[in-house]
């Protein structure tokens, strides 16, 4: 495993975090964590050298700080990794009370303290609001206290609002999205840049776009792929073109499986600061062009539109249609659709916009439903 020096304290810190978003489930209930092939899976990640676990409230509906919290608690190693997790902000009101809300993560993740906690998915209205609320005086009570260590926040808005959140001065580390396809979406390279300038350390979140670069090599792509001679899978290339960034300090992955383990692990100990070859990057640029070319809907699986009261699994919709679209494959996609229950699919939308109004992506959800039943039904 390689490390990298984070923060004004040279903490040492595995350039992959695992990403407590995306664990294994039960009966293809998000909210049922397979708890024992998840503690199998992220002990062998630190049975490997990783010591940063990211998690937060609303992953697999509030259940993943609770298994994070009781696996370490059964495994004795609390003191062995660094913890993440982030203050929920979503539906602020008078009510909100951001004391009350760390103690109840801190029961639920069974520990004295927080080592990076997060103020989560600020946007605009987001950090508009939490200062109205006194948010300052928050963050200096608990780092006084001692609950939480480094204070930070993930970020999903436009780059002039996150220069405006890193000038603000108060925080030890910031989280964003970022990709080789989307060096120019929310902060992006520039933002990476501009954070490193202030001394601000990265964590960065989605390098695999939510599973998207990590497609099978076939038709197309196979072709571009084979031109270039690169004997790298799509994940791992993705990966080492962040860690390739002397900027990019943690790599957050969202793993589901055990050989999505072994490989980011293998990926992790090898790929470094400076690594990325030429044939490597211009494979990427090719990649990048024609899937830019082919992908409509730039959905990434986060899953915050979880609660629709249709249940419609919206990324699982999006993700059918973009596979239509990318591979040209709509019968393999119509297939994929057609195993969704009949009142869970598009047409079972009601409008509503709960989706909308909680998508990182700022997708026009209601719309793109409409679009792919009419193309999968």
């Amino acid at each position: 495993m390689l490390y990298r020096n984070i923060g004004k304290d040279n903490l040492k810190i595995s350039q992959l975090g695992f990403g407590c978003m995306r664990l294994p489930i039960l009966d293809g209930d998000f909210s049922k964590i397979d708890t024992d092939y998840a503690a199998e899976m992220v002990q062998k990640a630190i049975d490997s050298g990783v010591n940063y676990l990211d998690t937060a409230w609303p992953y697999h509906d509030g259940n993943s700080e609770l298994f994070v919290g009781d696996f370490l608690e059964k495994t004795g190693q609390r003191k062995d990794v660094f913890l993440a997790t982030k203050l929920p902000l979503f539906g602020l009101d008078e009510t909100t009370n951001f004391y009350d809300i760390l103690d109840t993560q801190l029961k639920k993740l069974k520990t004295d303290y927080i080592d990076f906690y997060m103020l989560h998915g600020l946007d605009e209205w987001k950090w508009n609001t939490v200062q109205e609320m006194n948010v300052f005086d928050f963050i200096k009570n608990v780092k006084e206290n001692g609950k939480v260590r480094n204070l930070g926040f993930s970020f999903h808005d436009n780059l002039e609002t996150f220069k405006n959140i890193c000038d603000s001065g108060v925080f030890d580390f910031c989280q964003i999205q970022l990709n080789y396809m989307d060096e120019n979406f929310q902060a992006g390279l520039e933002g990476l840049e501009y954070a490193n300038k202030l001394g601000i350390p990265v964590i960065v979140m989605e390098p695999i776009k939510g599973g998207k670069l990590a497609f099978d090599l076939k038709g197309e792509l196979k072709n571009i792929w084979d031109k270039y001679g690169v004997e790298l899978s799509p994940a791992q290339l993705a990966l080492k073109y962040l860690w390739n960034r002397p900027e990019v300090g943690i790599i957050l992955s969202g793993m589901s499986t055990m050989d999505q383990v072994v490989e980011n692990l293998d990926s992790a100990s090898r790929f470094d600061i400076g690594a990325l070859t030429e044939e490597e990057s211009a494979l990427i640029n090719e990649v990048r062009t024609y899937l830019i070319q082919k992908t409509e809907i730039d959905c990434t699986a986060c899953k915050y539109c979880s609660d629709c009261p249709q249940n419609i699994k919206i990324w699982d919709v999006f993700t059918n249609y973009n596979n239509y679209k990318i591979y040209d494959d709509l019968q393999g996609s119509r297939m994929g659709y057609s195993r969704t229950p009949a009142d869970r699919r598009a047409d079972a939308c009601i409008e509503c916009g709960l989706c909308e109004s909680v998508c990182p992506q700022n997708l026009t959800i209601i719309e793109y439903l409409k679009t792919c039943h009419e193309a999968l039904a």
